[in-house]
């Protein structure tokens, strides 16, 4: 598929899309994924994201916490097998994974997940080929490296890292064969042109994404995108971005993550018949307020009777 057919696709009718792609999603079943998030290590960032809390450029409201100790980690994964969740994701405010001792304890935190029988994501920025290779003796399930948008839209939300940057890790996962999570942001100004670029990013990757995050904008006070309103548009851009993926990705999680708490019940449901197979569980992301479990509860079971 060209880059120019991508666009094409986004531009379709809406509805159009939505059945195109819950077709797709009748002949490639799915079950829902329930994922929870921990921050392992919070703020101190020296990357300057326009949209995140934890970069050392910008005066948020987060307290910063070192690297947690492994029984913490521990803890925290029983809470999520108990909540439900098939994933523990632990992510960490570096722009490059740690070395030395912390590195190590990382690598046992990976373990101790997956002992407890759930699957384990990690999110740390960029890696050196070592750490990837131990990463893939502990057993690690996927990693997490999001592109967030276009090549031509990045470098104005990011200027500290290049797209190149990304793009150098994810090759370097494919090549030890660990499972990519890598996903995008809507609602930082960019254009569908832009939408359409992100998907031919991932489109271009060795391998496909085995979960793709599509996140709804959560403005930071206090950070560049601080300001910005989220309107209806961005939930039909992240909508039609649900589509697309299911389309063009049709083994793959598509994840709902931050913004949810920003969709209705009925839009969430739509977003799910469109073709979303995968959340994130619990109050809180790693800096973002998410969806309450008394919430989800009563969001499964409308979503168990609407498909029964």
């Amino acid at each position: 598929m060209k880059k120019e057919e991508v666009l094409e696709l986004f531009h379709k009718p809406l509805f159009s899309l939505i059945e195109e792609a819950h077709t797709v999603s009748l002949q490639n079943p799915l079950p829902v994924k329930k994922s929870k998030l921990l921050s392992i290590k919070t703020g101190g960032c020296p990357e300057d994201c326009a949209y995140c809390a934890q970069s050392v450029y910008y005066k948020t409201d987060i307290k910063r916490h070192p690297l947690l100790p492994l029984e913490v980690v521990r803890e925290k994964a029983i809470e999520a097998l108990a909540q439900g969740a098939q994933r523990f994701c632990l992510g960490g405010a570096y722009r490059q994974a740690p070395q030395g001792k912390d590195f190590e304890r990382i690598l046992s935190m990976v373990r101790e997940v997956r002992a407890l029988g759930l699957e384990c994501c990690l999110t740390l920025g960029m890696l050196e080929e070592e750490q990837v290779r131990l990463l893939k003796e502990a057993g690690l399930s996927a990693y997490n490296h999001n592109l967030d948008t276009s090549a031509a839209f990045y470098s104005r939300i990011i200027t500290t890292r290049t797209y190149e940057d990304r793009l150098r890790t994810l090759h370097l996962l494919a090549r030890y064969d660990i499972p990519i999570c890598c996903g995008g942001i809507i609602g930082m100004g960019e254009s569908e042109e832009d939408h359409a670029d992100f998907l031919w990013a991932l489109l271009s990757l060795p391998k496909a994404p085995e979960s793709i995050p599509l996140n709804l904008l959560v403005p930071i006070p206090n950070t560049p995108l601080g300001d910005r309103k989220v309107q209806v548009k961005e939930k039909l851009a992240l909508l039609r971005l649900v589509c697309l993926c299911r389309i063009l990705f049709p083994t793959s999680s598509v994840r709902i993550a931050a913004g949810r708490k920003m969709f209705s019940p009925i839009e969430q449901m739509l977003l799910f018949y469109a073709g979303a197979n995968s959340v994130f569980i619990g109050e809180k992301l790693l800096t973002a307020v998410n969806v309450g479990n008394l919430e989800d509860r009563e969001l499964w079971e409308i979503l168990g009777q609407a498909m029964s």
